[in-house]
């Protein structure tokens, strides 16, 4: 039986889904950093990385904050294993953990700093999650969430027009498992109704005056063999005509004339 609050188990645990997340940090990472000094940790900051993944940024926050005790948690049992091979190197400052991000079964208060990133999208209720979030955060911590809007992806028209993809696509897909593949526009309401404190939003931009060529071209190509399966499923693209929209895209990152961008919403709130 499918997991409700996991719809896309499946995609998650994909190969795909460990070559995207190492292409996303990759891409995002060197304009996300600048970020973390604004939120003014103590020398030992308690970190909690939720839904870390294969702790791709996790191994980063560790290195970044010499002093950090990070804690990732997920669900999936292989990311947690990759996660732990990566940040052996810290020793006991990078611990891993099976636990949902739902419940957490943490005590309230505990972490300075709370990064969620490349979930809200991917689950449903993600304002439960939000405050559970800020429920383990003491006063005075940050959260941290990039929370994915995939109308915020603009290409240009090949053979092919993206926007046709993008503006079907996601609605479709999101309704029909219960996700909100817009849900990057509507964090500021949610930490707002929250009562969360000193809300920013900025934008890491993923183009090809920002980021390689082929590192733009590695999420793209790991998304189109992630969910070419579970799109054709559940929307009225077919699985044929997904691969050839992401082709078209993939021919314009490669081409040296070509451009398109994909804005990434980076939402941070203090807990007062």
């Amino acid at each position: 039986m499918a997991d409700p609050l996991n719809p896309q188990a499946r995609e998650m645990a994909d190969e795909s889904m460990v070559r995207n997340l190492a292409a996303q940090a990759e891409a995002i990472w060197p304009q996300e950093q600048p970020l973390f000094t604004r939120y003014a940790l103590p020398g030992e900051p308690r970190i909690l990385d939720a839904g870390c993944g294969t702790g791709e940024i996790s191994m980063r926050l560790a290195g970044m904050f010499d002093h950090a005790h990070v804690l990732g948690v997920d669900v999936i049992d292989e990311h947690l294993a990759r996660a732990r091979a990566r940040c052996a190197p810290f020793g006991d400052r990078a611990r891993f953990e099976h636990r949902s991000i739902y419940d957490l079964g943490l005590p309230g208060g505990t972490f300075d700093l709370v990064v969620c990133r490349h979930v809200l999208q991917a689950i449903p209720h993600p304002e439960r999650v939000v405050a559970e979030l800020a429920r383990v955060t003491r006063r005075g911590g940050w959260l941290h969430l990039i929370a994915e809007d995939y109308l915020m992806i603009n290409f240009e028209p090949r053979r092919l027009d993206p926007d046709d993809l993008w503006t079907r696509g996601p609605r479709q897909f999101g309704d029909a498992i219960g996700v909100d593949l817009r849900v990057g526009r509507k964090t500021f309401g949610i930490l707002h109704r929250l009562g969360l404190a000193d809300i920013t939003i900025d934008y890491v931009v993923v183009d090809p005056l920002r980021v390689p060529r082929e590192t733009f071209a590695a999420i793209w190509t790991a998304w189109r063999d992630g969910f070419a399966d579970a799109v054709s499923a559940h929307s009225s693209i077919g699985r044929q005509e997904f691969v050839d929209y992401f082709e078209d895209m993939l021919a314009t990152i490669r081409d040296p004339s070509g451009y398109g961008v994909w804005h990434v919403p980076v939402v941070a709130a203090r807990v007062p």
